[in-house]
């Protein structure tokens, strides 16, 4: 078979173009490997090239990425908003210890918090979440930190009322430490060995909120009980931890020992008397010249101010000015849950002693106190008679010897000749603080006009008489002092 070819043609065409100014390829000359050629499209030699078609596009973000994008950018503003978001919302919303609804939030929260670490470590990171969760999942840390937060702020505050002095202010303080090393990402990083500590923690502190409340006592054992508790929920979570992760080191080092260590720890901070009791609390204390019960329900509450407004050098002075005779009373009111079993608290009075220091005078007065579930609680007073200039303090305690309240004053000798002016305030059983004078007239006169009647012109009148110093009474609620207390 004959096959024709043009005359003066290669036998195959090469169809790639040079690119321009390299030399043409003739002979066995090779050509350096210098310049790259450009590919056209093989289709059409003169088709044109769209300049679109040369520029990258990139995809439209949409809604949620943006949002992704902001929160990357502005991470630590965002930790500081759920921070002070979970801890202001709580002082705006706590109520009393003993308040059905606080009670039953905290226990929503921490079944919440219990569920979100049970599924954690369920579906851990890098695998697919649980379908009902999966649109929400990814702002389950910022739940966590929300919900921690919260109750840790809401126990604070709780302890706060409840507590004096400096060393049951170191726990609040530790508390308002794990409250900040909630939000930091090295924490975060930890795993869950820092969730563990801080459920177990919230799991305990809860029941010694819980116990007294439906109890109506409070005491060791109470106590004791609520740390049973919190343990048992720490071998509840190992149990089903163990279903998912059966590594018996993993739960003894990330569940066993941050969880009952913690209530180890909590056990022997309440014997050394570092967590305040649960759930009295002190409303009001100050001290006073004379504490009298003028009518029933109403103490008459008189004080001597030594300072003058024009004398800058006066303000600063004494808290007790004392002339001979005079005692010092400590007038305090104290809120127990509604049904609480009547307890006793012990008042405490401390001198200091230019050589011995704070120097303690007998074994302190005790007094009965009851419950009658107001806000305002129950109104007691002390007082001693053993006065000297100096520095003193109060200190209003448990029966077994935990801090409730102390506040200390100075005394100093009253150098003045004319006759005293003593600033009367009035305590009643709805105001958590005393009422002036003239606030205390004004009740009166609004309380003398029944409902429906108009008030009476008060010129030309008799004003009301004022209350009879001395005279006793009682109110529904609230029984009398039996007696006052002395510390001989």
């Amino acid at each position: 078979m004959a096959t024709a070819t043009q005359p003066n043609s290669p036998e195959k065409k090469d169809d790639t173009v040079e690119a321009p100014g390299t030399p043409a390829a003739s002979g066995n000359v090779v050509i350096p490997d210098t310049n790259a050629a450009v590919a056209l499209p093989t289709h059409s030699p003169a088709a044109a090239v769209d300049p679109d078609d040369l520029v990258d596009t990139q995809k439209t973000p949409t809604l949620m990425e943006k949002v992704q994008e902001f929160r990357a950018r502005h991470e630590m503003w965002e930790m500081a908003l759920f921070f002070f978001g979970g801890f202001i919302y709580d002082v705006v919303s706590l109520s009393r210890i003993d308040d059905t609804l606080t009670l039953v939030q905290s226990f929503a929260y921490l079944l919440i918090l219990t569920g979100l670490l049970l599924l954690e470590q369920r579906f851990p990171e890098g695998t697919e979440p649980p379908r009902l969760l999966s649109k929400v999942w990814r702002w389950r840390e910022e739940a966590v930190h929300f919900l921690f937060g919260s109750l840790l702020s809401v126990f604070m505050l709780l302890l706060f009322k409840a507590t004096s002095g400096f060393t049951p202010y170191l726990f609040v303080v530790g508390l308002f430490a794990l409250l900040v090393a909630n939000e930091l990402p090295r924490f975060r990083q930890v795993g869950p060995v820092i969730r563990v500590v801080l459920l177990s923690l919230c799991v305990t502190l809860y029941f010694a909120c819980l116990l007294p409340v439906v109890i109506g006592r409070m005491g060791f054992w109470v106590f004791l009980l609520a740390v049973t508790l919190g343990s048992a929920n720490v071998f509840g979570l190992m149990r089903l931890i163990q279903r998912w992760r059966p590594d018996v080191e993993f739960l003894i080092r990330n569940v066993a020992i941050p969880g009952f260590g913690v209530q180890a720890a909590l056990l022997v901070l309440y014997l050394l008397g570092v967590i305040p009791p649960l759930p009295v609390a002190v409303q009001f204390a100050d001290i006073y010249h004379k504490v009298e019960r003028v009518s029933p329900g109403v103490y008459q509450l008189s004080s001597v101010d030594d300072s003058v407004w024009f004398k800058p050098w006066t303000w600063f002075g004494p808290d007790f000015a004392m002339q001979p005779g005079d005692k010092p009373y400590y007038f305090f009111r104290i809120f127990a849950p509604k049904g609480f079993a009547p307890y006793k608290v012990r008042v405490r009075w401390y001198y200091d002693h230019p050589d011995k220091g704070w120097t303690t005078y007998g074994n302190g007065f005790m007094a009965n106190v009851s419950s009658n579930g107001t806000d305002g609680g129950y109104r007691y007073y002390a007082t001693t008679s053993n006065l000297k200039p100096g520095a003193w303090r109060v200190v209003l305690e448990t029966e077994d010897g935990h801090e409730i309240h102390r506040i200390n004053f100075s005394v100093a000798p009253d150098a003045r000749t004319e006759p005293r002016q003593y600033k009367l305030e009035y305590s009643t059983l709805k105001e958590l603080k005393p009422l002036s004078q003239e606030d205390y007239e004004k009740t009166r006169k609004s309380a003398a006009v029944k409902p429906g009647e108009p008030s009476k012109p008060t010129g030309g009148t008799t004003p009301a008489p004022a209350p009879t110093p001395g005279s006793v009474g009682t109110e529904p609620g609230e029984t009398a002092p039996t007696a006052e207390g002395t510390a001989q």
